[in-house]
């Protein structure tokens, strides 16, 4: 089992959602975090410039079978690229197992 991980702008979230959907992983969890930003981000309010260090993102996390990994990850990269920097990144990690709170049971990714 893989859990694949996409950190990626918050107006890109439906998208990866929409094509999640699509292929099948089933449901991703979301979050909105906040990201460190290299250059930071300058608004100007009240005729005063700030400089804000973190950027808005959104976290979006599937857990699947070893066989479905690539489709998933190239339907998150398509759905969030826009080709601009900051587009974000996806991040694959390997897991053991899985165990469901309820029964204590093995959970099944199908």
């Amino acid at each position: 089992m893989k859990r694949i991980e996409a950190i990626i702008r918050p107006t890109r979230a439906g998208r990866v959602c929409a094509a999640l959907e699509r292929v099948g992983p089933g449901g991703p969890r979301i979050s909105q975090i906040e990201e460190r930003s290299q250059g930071g981000t300058r608004y100007l309010l009240r005729g005063a410039t700030y400089k804000v260090d973190y950027a808005a993102k959104s976290k979006i996390e599937v857990i699947a079978e070893d066989a479905g990994t690539r489709i998933i990850v190239e339907a998150m990269r398509e759905a969030a690229f826009t080709g601009d920097p900051g587009d974000g990144e996806i991040v694959i990690y390997a897991m053991e197992d899985a165990v469901c709170i309820r029964s204590g049971g093995k959970e099944t990714m199908a």
